[in-house]
């Protein structure tokens, strides 16, 4: 696998339920060809193998789309999807560790809520900066769609840990097409979705509309 520049800008999460009837392949399919640059899946609920399946329906759901496909949390299973790399979070596996077992060619993830944990993160990887590619933050806005999630810190949060963060910061929790031009003047590289697009009645249509806020274009 070779590595690529990781395009941020309009990065996809994928919920299995919100997806609903269209489900998750179709759902990452469509919004791939409407303008979404990156894909996570995340799938709590799933076990090993139902998520290996899934994922690796979505791969071959975004064939050909340069689009890369990302795990949520669990490392371990994205040689067997066929993944381009992995996110965790600050309770998931060290991302230190997380590296070693994708190794250097594969992106990785960190899900930070606060400037400490960005400076936690500076430390930890004084000796090993390539260790995280970039930083998931939120969420910035109240949100539905993870339960267990922080408090939202709102756009000034999201513009300090930007501003100590030495890589780039994608933002999630509660962003829409109406909310993307905020989080870009916030100084973020990309606003990372879930109820946005997943389930939505035209899910290329929404993305769409969110490629075009993130590009302010009409």
């Amino acid at each position: 696998m070779l590595r690529t520049r990781l395009d941020l800008s309009v990065y996809l999460v994928t919920d299995t339920a919100l997806c609903g009837e269209l489900g998750v392949p179709a759902t990452v399919a469509a919004a791939a060809r409407a303008g979404v640059s990156a894909v996570q899946l995340r799938d709590p609920a799933a076990d090993d193998d139902e998520l290996v399946g899934l994922g690796r329906a979505l791969v071959r759901a975004l064939h050909g789309t340069g689009v890369p496909l990302l795990v949520n949390d669990r490392v371990h299973l994205v040689e067997a999807i066929g993944a381009h790399g992995a996110h965790v979070g600050q309770s998931d596996l060290d991302v230190r560790a997380a590296r070693e077992l994708l190794g250097p060619e594969a992106w990785l993830g960190l899900s930070v809520q606060t400037v400490e944990h960005v400076d936690q993160a500076r430390v930890a990887l004084a000796t090993s900066p390539h260790t995280v590619d970039y930083l998931g933050v939120g969420p910035v806005w109240p949100q539905a769609t993870k339960p267990d999630a922080a408090e939202p810190g709102g756009v000034d949060r999201l513009r300090d840990i930007g501003a100590a963060s030495p890589w780039p910061c994608v933002a999630i929790g509660g962003i829409d097409a109406a909310r993307a031009r905020l989080v870009r003047a916030a100084g973020a590289a990309g606003v990372a979705v879930v109820s946005a697009i997943c389930g939505q009645p035209d899910v290329a249509a929404a993305a769409r509309d969110l490629r075009a806020a993130w590009d302010g274009t009409p």
